[in-house]
C-alpha cells in the first residue's frame, strides 16, 4: 500500500517502481472472476508501468483448451470489460500459458513445476471456490512449489469467504501454515482496493483537525452501509448455503470498521496496521443476537423500472429458506476511545440504490443559543465517506437561512474524486495485485484478524441455528430494508442515514 507521504507529483502511481520479475499463476483461470476483474487488473497496471516487463501469466483449470483457446479467452475478456490496444492484448498474450487438470490430481501442479525455474518469482492465486482451497495450498505444497530461495519469493493469495464459520477458518488456517508461513499468505478482500477506503488511514491520520475529535466525547455514532441493487444473480444455490451475515460482515463491513476504529499505528508497516485493526475486532462487545441483530429476506418488488421476485422465487432457492438477504446490527467497542458509542451496521440485497458508505455523526453543540428551535429541526453535523459507485468525502454542517429569524439548516461540502484527479480505469484489484508482487501486506487480512472476526458473529450463527424462534423479517425489493432495521435505531433515537436520497 503506497500512502502519499510529500508532493503528489512524486507519490503518483506512475512514480512507483515497477515489482520484481514474477509469474502469476492462476487457479480457476476460465472463471468469471479472472476474466471480469484480475485480467483487467492486470493490463491497467501494465498502462501505469506497473508490471515487470518479463511477466509472466499460467491460467490453470479444468477445461481442455490449450495455450491457444485460454489466449482467446483472454482475449475477448480485454475486449470486453474495458477494451485496449492491439498491441497491450499482444503483450500479454504472448506472455501466457495454460495447464489443464483437476485440481484434486498430481499433473497440474507437474505441469506448472515445469513452466516455473525454481529461482523465479510466483504468486499461486486462488480464483476458486473455497472448496478447493484447502485441496490446491496442499498439492503446492507437495509439489514443493512454494518452497522459497535466499532471493526467490512464493507467495499464496486467496479469495474471500475465508471459512464458512469460526471453527472452518481455523482449519483452514491451520491446514495453510502446514505449508507456507503466514508472511507468504495473502487474504485479499477487495474492498481494501478501493480509494476511498484506503484514504481512511490518510483522513484521520494526516489532517490535525479530524484526531482530536475521533473519540467518545466528540462522536455520537457511526453508521457503515453496503447495499446492493443487485439479488442472488445465479448464485442461488451458493449463496443459499452462505447469506448476507457470513457474505458480508466478517469481511467486507469488519475491515471498513476496523479502519474507522483502529488506534493509530506506531508506522504505516503491515504489522503495525494489521495489529491495530485486530484489536478493534477483539474490543467488539458481545452482542445479543435478539436484540443488536436483525436479519431479513427480500421479498418481490421493483427496483428501478424493473419487477424482480422474491428470493424464495430466484432460481435453485428452496421455496421455504429461512438464509438472509439483508443484516443490520448493533456493535460496541469496548475500549478507552469508543465506549458507550454504538456502531451500526447494515448490508442488503435488492435495495433500492447501490451505495457503500460510512457516516460519522458528531455529538450536538450546547442548544442554549437554539433553544427555539426544536431539536428534530437542527441538522446533525457528520462526516460521510463515499467508498462506492462514487468515491468522496462530504461533511455537513449548519448555516443560518437567510432572513431575519434564526433559521438552521444544513450544508455540505463535497470533495469527489472524480473531481479533483484524473480517474483511471480501475476494478479495485490493481492495488492489490500490486501489492502482492512487492510483498506489502498492509491490505491483507491476517489469520487472527480472520478468526477475530468469524468470533464476533459466530455466537449469532449458533442462536440462528439453535433458536427458530427468532424471526426473520421479510422487505420489499427496492427499498431501504426491513422495518425492523429501523427500529433497531429507534430505540437509541437515532435513525438511518436514508439509501435513498
Amino acid at each position: 500500500m503506497n500512502l502519499p507521504t510529500a508532493n503528489p507529483a512524486e507519490t503518483t502511481p506512475d512514480s512507483a517502481p515497477p515489482p520484481p520479475t514474477c509469474t502469476l499463476v492462476i487457479f480457476g483461470a476460465t472463471g468469471d472472476l479472472t476474466r471480469r476483474l484480475l485480467v483487467p487488473a492486470l493490463r491497467n497496471l501494465r498502462r501505469n508501468g506497473l508490471l515487470p516487463d518479463d511477466f509472466a501469466l499460467i491460467g490453470v483449470a479444468s477445461r481442455d483448451i490449450g495455450d491457444d483457446g485460454f489466449r482467446e479467452h483472454l482475449r475477448k475478456g480485454m475486449e470486453q470489460f474495458g477494451g485496449g490496444a492491439r498491441d497491450d492484448i499482444d503483450w500479454f498474450l504472448q506472455r501466457t500459458r495454460y495447464v489443464s487438470g483437476k485440481f484434486e490430481g498430481p499433473e497440474p501442479y507437474k505441469a506448472v513445476a515445469a513452466l516455473l525455474p525454481a529461482e523465479r518469482n510466483a504468486l499461486f492465486y486462488l480464483a476458486t471456490p473455497p472448496t478447493e482451497f484447502q485441496v490446491i495450498a496442499r498439492r503446492l505444497g507437495k509439489a514443493d512449489l512454494l518452497r522459497e530461495g535466499e532471493n526467490t519469493f512464493r507467495r499464496l493469495v486467496i479469495e474471500k469467504p475465508f471459512g464458512h464459520d469460526l471453527p472452518s477458518a481455523a482449519a483452514l488456517d491451520k491446514r495453510l501454515l502446514r505449508v507456507a508461513h503466514e508472511d507468504q499468505i495473502f487474504r485479499i478482500d477487495h474492498y481494501l482496493g478501493k480509494e476511498t477506503v484506503q484514504n481512511i488511514l490518510v483522513l484521520r491520520f494526516a489532517n490535525g483537525f479530524v484526531e482530536p475529535l475521533w473519540n467518545r466525547d466528540h462522536i455520537d455514532h457511526v453508521q457503515i452501509t453496503v447495499a446492493e441493487t443487485v439479488g442472488v444473480e445465479g448464485r442461488g444455490k451458493s449463496y443459499n448455503g452462505t447469506g448476507a451475515l457470513r457474505d458480508m460482515v466478517p469481511n467486507h463491513l469488519f475491515q471498513l470498521l476496523s479502519l474507522i476504529a483502529m488506534e493509530p499505528p506506531s508506522h504505516l508497516s503491515a504489522g503495525a496496521l494489521r495489529a491495530e485493526k485486530a484489536k478493534v475486532l477483539h474490543a467488539v462487545r458481545n452482542l445479543d443476537p435478539r436484540l443488536d441483530v436483525v436479519r431479513a429476506q427480500y421479498g418481490a418488488g421493483r427496483v428501478g423500472d424493473a419487477a424482480v421476485p422474491a428470493y424464495r422465487g430466484e432460481p435453485d432457492v428452496p421455496t421455504d429458506s429461512s438464509s438472509e438477504t439483508y443484516v443490520a446490527m448493533k456493535l460496541g467497542i469496548d475500549n478507552w476511545r469508543w465506549v458507550g458509542v454504538p456502531f451500526y451496521l447494515r448490508t442488503g440485497k435488492r435495495l433500492g440504490r447501490r451505495r457503500t458508505e460510512i457516516t460519522v455523526q458528531f455529538r450536538q453543540a450546547p442548544l442554549a443559543l437554539f433553544r427555539d428551535t426544536p431539536v428534530e429541526r437542527l441538522p446533525p453535523n457528520d462526516l460521510t465517506l463515499h467508498i462506492q459507485p462514487e468515491e468522496g468525502v462530504q461533511l455537513r454542517f449548519g448555516v443560518k437561512i437567510p432572513g431575519p429569524t434564526v433559521r438552521i439548516d444544513g450544508a455540505d461540502m463535497k470533495f469527489n474524486y472524480s473531481d479533483v484527479f484524473e480517474a483511471k480505469p480501475s476494478t479495485g484489484y490493481e492495488t492489490l495485485i500490486y501489492d502482492c508482487m512487492m510483498g506489502d501486506a498492509s491490505l491483507f487480512q491476517p489469520a487472527e484478524t480472520i478468526e477475530a472476526g468469524w468470533g464476533v458473529i459466530q455466537p449469532i450463527l449458533d442462536a440462528w441455528e439453535n433458536d427458530r424462534d427468532i424471526p426473520l423479517a421479510i422487505y420489499d425489493a427496492g427499498g431501504m430494508g426491513p422495518k425492523e432495521a429501523d427500529e433497531l435505531l429507534a430505540r437509541d433515537h437515532r435513525r438511518w442515514r436514508r439509501i435513498i436520497r
